[in-house]
Formats: C-alpha cells, structure tokens, sequence
C-alpha cells in the first residue's frame, strides 16, 4: 500500500470536498439530535456528538495536508471512510440509545482508516511515525470507550462520552506537536472551508424551523436569520482567516507551526463550530415560533452560540497575534446579557436584536479599523496569476 506526499501543493482538492459533504449531513444530525430533546441534557449529548465528529473531521484535514488523497490507495480508503462517516451521521439521532453501538464501531472504523493512512504516510519519516503511533494509543482508547459506552446505563454513558472525547482531544498535548508536517496554505483554507459548512447548516435550520407556512413573520424571520448568519460570515472571513492563514505560513516550520495549527485550528475552531451549530438550533426553533418567547434551552443556544463564537474569535487572535479585541469580547458579554430578555420577548424580536448587536460589531470595526483593514486586505488576499505569453 502506498501513498503520494502532498509537497507544497496549497489547493484543496474535490475529493477533500467531496469528504467533507458527510459533514454536512453529521452537523444536520446533530441540530436535529438537539432540536428534538431541547433540554440541557440534550444539548450536552448534542454538544458531545459533535465533538466526536470535530475530532475526526480535524484527524482527516492533518492526513491531507500531508498525503496526496487523490492518488494511490488513499482515493480509496477516503472512499470507505466516507461509507463509514455516513453511518456515523445516520447514527447519530439514536447515539446515546439504540444505535449506540452502531455509532460507536462505525466511529472506529472511521479512525482506522485514518490511522492506516498515517501509518502508511509516516513510512519514511521517524519522527512523523512516532506522532502517529501516539495518536494510534490515544485513538484506540476513545473508541473503546465509546463502544463501552453503548453498553453503559444511565449516567456512565455520557461520563464514558466525555471521558472518551477528553482523552481523544488531549492527546496531542500529550504526545507533542513535533513531528507532524502540513502545508499551511492548505491547513488554514481546509477550516475556513469546514466554518462555511457550519454556517450553511444555519442556513438549512431556516427552511426547516419554518414548518407552520410562510408568512409575513416567517418571512421577517428568515431575513433577519440569514443576517445574521451573514455576520457571523463577515466576522470570520472578512479579515480574521486572512491574518491567520498568514500567520500560520509565516511560522517557522515544526514546532511553532504544529502547535499554531493545534491551537487556533484544530482546538479554537471547535467553539467557532459549537457556536454555529447552536444559533442554527435557536433559529430553527425561532422560526417554529416567531411570535411566541423563546425556551430557556433555545435561548441559550441563540445568544450563548453567538457568545462563544465570539469568545472563540478573542482566544483565536490573541493565540494567532497575541493582540485582544475588546470590542468582540464586550459583544459577547452584551449576547449574554441579552438572555433574560430572550425568554420573555417574542423570538422574533430577540433575533432581530441579536441582528443588531452583531451588525453593530462589524459596522463599528469597519470604520474604527478602516485603514488597517484594507491593508491587511489588500496585503494578504491572494493575488491573481498574471497572464503570461
């Protein structure tokens, strides 16, 4: 079995598109998972079940940034690991019940793969062979302990959860940083593609929250909605992906680099995800229900998803330049302390709100960070090729 190194090939391939459309789907699952029980214990298994996917789409962005997933026999293990994610994603509505343990094998399968992968890629580079083997360890414990989760009862199986994505997620601190590769370029432009995922299952949570007709409040709604899906976009891609897609290509290679790839991506835009997904449950759930107040649960999901999608935007520029943005941070204090006025308001109104505070930020960046922001524009957006004779 062999496998061809990427080099420094920057793009994102179709068939890393490809791959990633499974994740359309899990992400749906997992809004729908908590849609249909909006209690805390929900979200909690909510927020659980998409960590685990987190972790294993992220295990997929590191393999292709170092394996050519076009050539070779990687085509097609992509190929089988995408048969096995769709099962996950299938599985995850009954997760913590009767598909328990359907999820749970077809997860590890999931992992194996990739593993197999890494092993394969790793042949001729030690150091790459000892993070691999390390991660190998730390792969295999989780997904025993979520197979052990299938047969567990009350609430061992979300600790086993927990434990299984804490042990899965902390292995690179444990293991270190040192011998993974990546092509920064491709690394950074892989998570901006997964956050434009995310918030088209904002987008999605529209159509399918407006259930009782169209009408002038639904429509009011959807507008508002897509705003503020909209500003989040803005928030991201406006400046922020630039700089760190810089930052990460401007690193020195090894160390620095992997643990800035750690850091602002791998981990950081977990939260930025999290918080996406939420704001799709608080707007499905608004658009079910425009005139009436929202639930303590979809509230939350509302304004706290913007929050920490904010907050992960702070912690995501201070790890990246190490400079804090106040004004992002007050905008999330303000989202939060929003919530006792969620739950009394019509939904619509707490969405329109929301729309505003956020359309605030960005108006308020725009003007206040004008002159920096179109040198950082014009400096680090991509320049078109030249035509040549």
């Amino acid at each position: 079995m062999t496998a061809v190194l990427r080099g420094d090939e920057e793009r994102v391939t179709p068939l890393e598109l490809f791959f990633d459309l499974v994740f359309v789907l899990a992400i749906t699952q997992c809004t729908a998972l908590m849609a249909a029980d909006p209690t805390w214990p929900g979200l909690g298994r909510g927020v659980l079940v998409l960590g685990v996917l987190w972790w294993s789409w992220v295990g997929y962005a590191w393999l292709t940034s170092v394996v050519d997933p076009e050539e070779g026999v990687v085509r097609l293990v992509i190929f089988a690991a995408m048969a096995a994610m769709l099962v996950v994603a299938l599985c995850v509505p009954e997760a913590f019940g009767t598909a328990g343990l359907l999820f749970a094998l077809a997860y590890a399968a999931v992992r194996v793969a990739h593993i197999a992968l890494f092993l394969v890629a790793s042949r001729d580079d030690p150091a790459l062979r000892r993070s691999v083997i390390g991660l190998a360890f730390g792969t295999a414990i989780g997904s025993g302990l979520l197979i052990a989760a299938a047969f567990a009862g009350g609430a061992w199986k979300p600790a086993l959860w927990a434990l299984a994505l804490a042990l899965d997620m902390g292995g690179p601190f444990v293991f270190g940083v040192e011998g993974w590769r990546l092509v920064p370029a491709h690394f950074a432009e892989r998570h901006g593609l997964i956050v434009l995922i995310a918030l088209g299952e904002s987008i999605v949570a529209i159509g399918v929250g407006a259930t009782s007709g169209v009408d002038a409040g639904v429509v009011a709604a959807a507008v508002i909605g897509t705003a503020v899906a909209t500003a989040l976009w803005w928030l991201y891609f406006d400046v922020v992906a630039l700089v760190a897609a810089r930052r990460l290509a401007n690193a020195s290679p090894g160390r620095e680099r992997n643990a800035i790839a750690r850091d602002s991506f791998s981990y950081l835009h977990f939260p930025m995800v999290l918080g996406i997904v939420l704001v799709a449950l608080g707007l499905k759930k608004t658009l079910g229900h425009v005139a009436e107040h929202l639930a303590v649960v979809p509230a939350t999901a509302l304004l706290g998803g913007t929050a920490l999608y904010l907050l992960a935007h702070v912690a995501f520029r201070w790890r990246n330049v190490h400079r804090f943005s106040l004004q992002r941070l007050l905008a999330a204090l303000v989202c939060v302390g929003l919530l006792p006025a969620g739950l009394a308001l019509p939904a619509l109104v707490t969405l329109g709100i929301l729309a505003v505070v956020l359309v605030a930020l960005i108006g308020y960046e725009h003007f206040r960070f004008a002159e920096l922001r179109e040198s950082l524009r014009h400096q680090l957006a991509p320049q078109p090729a030249m035509p040549t004779r």
